[in-house]
């Protein structure tokens, strides 16, 4: 009876499920193409999802506390970019520096998000949406209708070059981070307080404006930093650098069982979110799916893991509602 109850409590998890959602998408697609689970290809599965891995975690902090930003992919094409130009007209080489000052870069971007949200009481939404079209214009500006080739970045690139350690170490230390403050700091659990319920979280006496400038402070810092991970990854540097990238990382959040509402939500299951739309994203070529119908098929499958999710959700609430009432 007591292994029936923790098998009960196992698959009413959202993580649990994620992992077996997981575990099914490999199967089928080492099925349809036996490579696919090969050492390289997971290697590259990480490599080449690494900037929305590093930054759904960032997502994820700006997402519990009720909030939203698709300013994002913007930011990091505007860091990018000044990494790309310094390198490009040799005014500076130094890999550690160009990382620093992409990541200043972010912090300073989402220190104005979190400001003009927090004490302009402006909607997340308008508010980034409008910081989007800013920094990726910047981005444009910067480039001056040029824009960095690998030629212009060659030594940089080698951080993320295919086969070096740069980009799995970064996306370890971002992920091992954002599990320990979330939680077991104060500030994780401020957070949650704050998605949760603003107004109470006020009244206890919680900074509620200073977490969510910190929270966008935190998104805006990784950002930055994927910025300059990704001209390293990708060795090359464009405005127009991961156009769209906001929607993949807002659905790693989403698939991972972060609630759009606030207050809900963890590191593992955005960890686990993440890979899975890198999975789904990997396997459909490997597959032989027609890129035209690989959008449309990548959306079902998204929709269905988000279903599942929403279903396991309903589980655990109606087993604590039933251990409320006994």
């Amino acid at each position: 009876m007591k292994q029936k109850s923790v098998l009960k409590q196992i698959t009413k998890s959202r993580e649990f499920s994620l992992v077996i959602v997981l575990i099914v998408l490999c199967v089928v697609a080492t099925i349809l193409n036996p490579s696919f689970i090969s050492p390289t290809n997971i290697a590259q599965i990480f490599r080449n999802n690494a900037l929305t891995m590093v930054m759904s975690v960032g997502m994820l902090c700006v997402l519990l506390t009720g909030g939203i930003d698709i300013s994002v992919a913007s930011i990091l094409a505007f860091s990018g970019m000044v990494v790309g130009m310094l390198l490009k007209y040799k005014v500076l080489e130094n890999t550690l520096l160009l990382f620093v000052i992409g990541s200043v870069i972010g912090i300073v971007c989402g220190l104005l998000n979190g400001l003009i949200i927090s004490k302009g009481n402006v909607a997340p939404i308008i508010s980034t949406m409008g910081f989007m079209y800013i920094w990726r214009g910047l981005a444009y500006v910067i480039s001056n209708n040029q824009w960095a080739s690998g030629a212009d970045v060659v030594g940089y690139s080698d951080f993320g070059a295919d086969g070096a350690v740069g980009p799995y170490i970064i996306i370890a230390v971002v992920f091992i981070a954002g599990f320990i403050i979330l939680k077991w700091t104060k500030v994780g659990r401020k957070i949650y307080a704050v998605g949760s319920n603003a107004e109470a979280a006020r009244v206890s006496g919680i900074n509620v404006d200073g977490v969510l400038i910190y929270t966008y402070v935190i998104m805006g810092f990784l950002s930055g930093l994927c910025g300059a991970l990704s001209v390293s990854i990708y060795a090359s540097a464009q405005p127009n650098m991961q156009y769209g990238l906001e929607m993949d990382i807002i659905a790693s959040c989403v698939i991972g069982g972060v609630s759009m509402s606030g207050g809900r939500g963890s590191v593992v299951g955005t960890f686990l979110g993440a890979l899975i739309l890198a999975l789904i994203t990997r396997a459909l070529p490997l597959v032989g799916i027609d890129a035209i119908a690989q959008n449309m098929v990548k959306g079902i499958l998204i929709l269905a893991v988000v279903v599942l999710n929403v279903v396991t959700q309903r589980m655990m609430d109606r087993a604590n509602l039933e251990r409320r009432e006994m």
